[in-house]
Order: structure tokens, then sequence, then C-alpha cells
């Protein structure tokens, strides 16, 4: 081997060693930059957490208000339900109780009326041709 050849042989040698020692102080840059991410979300995650936990807190709050108000709207449904058929009874015991003594009061009437037609009946037939007469003008 010539001179030159051994030249360029150190050459790429050196080129060689300087690209391994380049790229094992990328992996150790690369292992340190792991390392800080992994660390940066621990912290993010320790920071977050409480945030997260009160969020599931009022979840579970808003769910459990929410069952809370659907169980109060039924029970005002049924309320509701119940006065409306509990009027509606009234209303019906009501009009029973007003429609009885309005058929014996029509009933009354109708006998009142029928005595005074039987009485106005009595006193036209006791009237004579001549008392019609007399009144004829």
């Amino acid at each position: 081997m010539s001179v030159w050849g051994e030249v360029f042989l150190g050459v790429i040698a050196a080129a060689t060693l300087a690209m391994a020692v380049v790229l094992v102080g990328a992996v150790i840059a690369a292992g340190r930059l792991a390392r800080q991410l992994g660390r940066l979300g621990d912290d993010l995650e320790a920071q977050l957490r409480p945030i997260f936990d009160n969020l599931n807190a009022i979840g579970r709050e808003a769910s459990r208000a929410a069952a809370l108000t659907s169980a109060q709207v039924d029970r005002v449904d049924r309320l509701f339900a119940d006065v409306a058929d509990r009027v509606d009874e009234s209303v019906q015991h009501a009009f029973a109780a007003l429609s009885g003594p309005a058929r014996e009061g029509r009933a009354l009437l109708s006998a009142l009326a029928a005595f005074t037609r039987a009485m106005r009946d009595v006193k036209g037939r006791g009237r004579t041709a001549d008392d019609e007469d007399a009144l004829f003008i």
C-alpha cells in the first residue's frame, strides 16, 4: 500500500470514528430527552389528576342531581294526577248532591204547577154561562 492509501484509510477511520461519536452522542441525547419527557408527563399527570378528580366528582353530583330531579318530577306528576282525580270525584259528588235536590225541586214545582192548573180548572167549572156573559164586553 502506498502512503496515500494509508492516509486515505486513516481519514476514513477518523470519519468513521467521528460518525460513531456523533451517533453515540445522539443516542445519549435522545435518552436524556426521553427521560425529561417522562418526567414532564409524570408532572403533568400529577398536576392534572386533581382537576380530573374534581371533574369526575362534578359529573357524579350532576348525575345524582338529575336522578333526584327525575324522582321529584315523577312525584309531582303523581300528585297532580291524584289532585285531578280527586277534583273530578269532588265535582261528580257535588253534581250528584245538587242534582238530587234539583230533581226534587223540579218535581215539587211540577206538582205546584199541576195543583194551580187543577185549581183554575175547578174555578172554571163553577162558572156558568151567565157569569161568562157578564164578563163579555
